[in-house]
């Protein structure tokens, strides 16, 4: 969230940077600055109140050391309590209601983010190969894990619903050997390995920014306050929430496996078919708590992590960096990875590697001192996909398939997958 002295002294700026992601939030920042201008005011009042309580307090003993009459001072007191106690709870109501708003808007873009209002003004950085073509028609993964039998949505939808899949065989084993080269590939480039819990609860969903703005897209447990997880940086990021962190350990980096649950919310189209838009699916998360002087060079780290677990793999793809209008909610700058899948004849999101500057740090309240005597200041937090297993999987399907119905497997996988070098 926004630090409000700068919603505060440069509401402008705030009003600005939102019209640059192309929203217009001046009517929320407006109605943050009356609410704090409120609370300030009674909130100065509410202290000479109780400065007053304290001086009068403080003749009480006298007063009574003296056989003097106190019940008219008593009462001053009282009333004094009184008016004391009703300031405190709307002070507590507007603060309240503060936070509320504040939670609602969105990061501000990085200066180097292009102006833009939605994907189709991201720009592209780089690529890492030529989209691969065929002297056939290609097929869409759906079909080739269909007619190899190792993909089933059919029994899933059964025993689930729409969205969802039972890997089978090969399949089962190419999604596992994917997890497993993921986070081995990163445990060996300085990746401290996690494996969370699924479940969050709502200060963490708070923290990381799902909540309160992304609660439609959330799968909630009922009667309770959990919530299951849309991807590892919610328990990764929350693990240092409310914590002092050692500065001279930063930056920290983690790698994480999980399953991941989304509601997606008003998503069709085409993606609701095969693996790239599921209610369900695995994905290895990378992480990382920098200080803030280091955190874009750490972005750019992070990034080519991600690549490289496609190089090693073999598929071709590209980086674009979004646009305003495309970012995040919580994001200062982001790049995306797409992979090129031939049955879509595009590039389609692999990754999403974000900058978040102190935008979480500032929900979750993770600081970080260099030195004891230091003054705590906020962390900046990272994350990327490193990378979404299910959408890994529909593109070695359909970039390695064959004319016959077979698959390759990326040698990079072999050992994983026993040997096995051909889906058949």
């Amino acid at each position: 969230m926004l630090d409000i002295k700068l919603i505060r002294t440069n509401p402008d700026l705030v009003k600005a940077a939102m019209k640059k992601r192309n929203k217009d939030m001046d009517a929320i920042v407006d109605e943050i600055i009356a609410i704090d201008e409120k609370r300030r005011q009674i909130s100065t009042k509410n202290d000479g109140l109780k400065a007053q309580q304290n001086a009068v307090s403080k003749k009480i003993p006298a007063m009574k050391k003296n056989g003097e009459d106190t019940t008219a001072i008593m009462e001053e007191m009282k009333k004094l309590a009184e008016e004391i106690k009703q300031d405190d709870a709307i002070i507590s109501e507007l603060e309240a209601k503060q936070r509320e708003l504040v939670l609602m808007i969105p990061n501000i873009p990085h200066e180097s983010v292009p102006a833009g209002a939605d994907d189709s003004e991201n720009i592209e950085v780089r690529r890492f190969s030529e989209p691969t073509k065929f002297p056939y028609e290609p097929k869409a993964h759906w079909d080739i894990g269909k007619d190899l039998g190792i993909l089933d949505p059919e029994t899933a939808g059964k025993v689930t619903g729409a969205r969802f899949h039972f890997y089978r065989g090969l399949g089962a084993r190419l999604e596992r050997a994917v997890i497993n080269f993921f986070m081995d590939t990163h445990a060996s480039r300085g990746y401290t390995e996690i494996l969370p819990p699924y479940i969050a609860n709502r200060a963490s969903m708070t923290g990381t920014g799902q909540l309160p703005k992304f609660a439609e897209d959330m799968f909630k447990l009922e009667g309770q306050e959990y919530f299951l997880i849309p991807t590892a940086e919610v328990p990764v990021t929350n693990m240092h929430r409310e914590e002092v962190m050692d500065g001279k350990q930063l930056p920290i980096s983690y790698c994480a496996y999980s399953a991941c649950f989304r509601a997606e919310a008003g998503a069709a189209g085409r993606d609701g078919r095969g693996l790239i838009r599921q209610h369900q699916f695995n994905k290895v998360e990378l992480v990382k708590f920098t200080k803030p002087e280091e955190s874009y060079a750490e972005l750019e780290k992070l990034t080519a992590d991600a690549e490289y677990c496609l190089q090693q793999l073999g598929l071709p793809y590209r980086v674009v960096a979004l646009c305003a209008g495309d970012l995040g909610f919580s994001s200062a700058k982001t790049y995306d990875i797409e992979v090129w899948m031939p049955s879509y004849n595009r590039y389609v999101e692999i990754s999403s590697c974000s900058d978040f500057e102190d935008f979480q740090a500032r929900r979750a309240s993770i600081r970080y001192k260099l030195d004891q005597k230091d003054k705590p200041q906020l962390v900046h937090t990272l994350n990327g996909s490193g990378l979404a297993v299910g959408r890994t999987v529909a593109a070695i399907l359909e970039n390695y398939q064959n004319d016959d119905g077979s698959v390759t497997v990326p040698k990079a996988l072999v050992p994983y997958m026993g040997g096995v070098e051909v889906i058949k």
